[in-house]
């Protein structure tokens, strides 16, 4: 499993858990101000996660980027041990 895929999990669990705490908390009166609320919280909720899987993105595409570095650094020292070197001419 990859990073990215936990923290798109983790992202997710978040932003559910918001939504359940914005569903579940202390009733007040059912009213629209209070339905209101709710999806205000519920709104900003799936705003945070939204941005945390943008930094996640991110975060993966520089991840990517250092071990294709990584590799094409290896691939270079390979080519450069497999060359054998020539003895001088005397």
């Amino acid at each position: 499993m990859t990073s990215n895929v936990i923290r798109s999990v983790l992202v997710a669990g978040v932003a559910v858990a918001a939504l359940s705490v914005a569903a579940c908390s202390k009733p007040a009166a059912n009213s629209a101000d209070t339905a209101n609320a709710a999806a205000t919280d519920a709104t900003a909720a799936a705003t945070d996660a939204n941005a945390a899987a943008n930094t996640a993105s991110t975060a993966a595409a520089d991840a990517n980027a250092a071990a294709n570095t990584a590799t094409n650094a290896a691939a270079a020292t390979n080519s450069m041990a497999a060359t054998p070197a020539k003895p001088d001419k005397k």
